[in-house]
């Protein structure tokens, strides 16, 4: 028998966390173990709400992402992992009584991943989702019309008991910059005091060396489809650097792959692998990040589009490099060191 929803009482918490959650607004908090959603409001107080995760086998996110995008009546699209294994699923399921997403979700940072509602209530509290995390009708209702894009979301698989951990500030996406910093003074020695002007010669110590400056980010490499690409996706990255960046390194790696293959016939079948790849990356992630024409025009739109673009094209690094590995190892291909 599922447990519902209850409340945490603010009184549960210490002043100064009811404080720091209610300046950092509302945060999700995900247990694994607890099978539980735990929605903080500003004001500290905290109700915990069952839900579904994913099935043995499937893998789950661990870590720290945010609310992408509110979808109210979504349309559920399977993936092509799902059709794959199933091919008899239909390639959309309009909002309706049949529809697996209910009549909520809100899309995480993660590729294909969201907190949604069910039409299969009896999954809820079980290892039963294929990855997402699924709520009973009347909570994600109720986490819907709280956590708005932004909210930070933290998915533990150890138990919290009932109490979430504390929201943690959400680092934009793309490469931070590098700060340099000078050495602390040791503890209980006072710094020494500068040479008076009669003794500067005598006791002026050696130059120290500035900190080197640290090197700009690495600018993205050109990509030559960017003069005449028409496709939302593409055109987005082209036009954002942060995007092009990411874009570029994954780009590059498969372009010095494809350099170190001395057969030429494993050369071409290695691309045009590579191409197929990239191309179901494109397809998938267009849709889960809401990606086409007329995105631009609506400035929320087009804001979170691109934070979901640029979490995908983060994991794409990973994946390229993975499915480098693969073909390297399963096709024996011979290649420079």
């Amino acid at each position: 028998m599922l447990v519902g929803a209850r409340t945490l009482p603010a009184a549960a918490q210490t002043p100064d966390e009811r404080q720091g959650l209610a300046a950092a607004g509302p945060s999700i908090a995900i247990s694994l173990a607890d099978r539980r959603l735990y929605l903080t409001g500003a004001d500290g107080t905290t109700r915990g709400f069952p839900v579904a995760i994913g099935r043995p086998g499937v893998p789950i996110p661990v870590g720290d992402s945010s609310i992408q995008r509110k979808r109210r009546d979504p349309t559920w699209r399977p993936t092509a992992n799902q059709r794959r294994e199933k091919p008899s699923l239909p390639r959309a399921v309009p909002p309706g009584p049949n529809n697996p997403l209910g009549k909520f979700a809100l899309d995480l940072g993660w590729p294909a991943i969201a907190i949604h509602g069910t039409n299969d209530p009896d999954s809820v509290g079980r290892q039963a989702s294929g990855g997402c995390f699924r709520m009973l009708p009347a909570d994600i209702e109720t986490v819907f019309a709280t956590a708005e894009v932004g909210t930070p979301v933290r998915v533990v698989r150890g138990s919290l008991g009932g109490k979430p951990p504390m929201p943690v500030a959400m680092q934009p996406a793309g490469p931070l910059p590098v700060a340099v910093k000078a050495a602390p003074a040791a503890a209980g020695k006072p710094p020494k005091p500068s040479p008076s002007p009669a003794n500067a010669t005598a006791t002026a110590p050696a130059a120290v060396p500035r900190p080197p400056t640290p090197e700009p980010p690495p600018q993205p490499e050109a990509d030559p489809r960017c003069a005449t690409v028409t496709a939302p996706l593409r055109r987005m990255i082209c036009d954002v650097p942060a995007l092009a960046l990411l874009d570029g390194r994954a780009r590059g790696a498969q372009e010095r792959f494809l350099a170190g293959i001395a057969d030429p016939a494993a050369r071409a079948a290695a691309a045009y692998d590579l191409i197929q790849e990239d191309r179901r990356f494109h397809e998938r992630i267009a849709a889960l990040c809401w990606i086409r024409s007329g995105t631009e025009g609506d400035p929320a739109v087009a804001a979170s589009a691109r934070s979901c673009l640029a979490t995908a094209l983060d994991h794409r690094l990973d994946d390229v490099a993975e499915r480098i590995a693969t073909l390297r190892g399963g096709a024996m291909l011979a290649g420079r060191p």
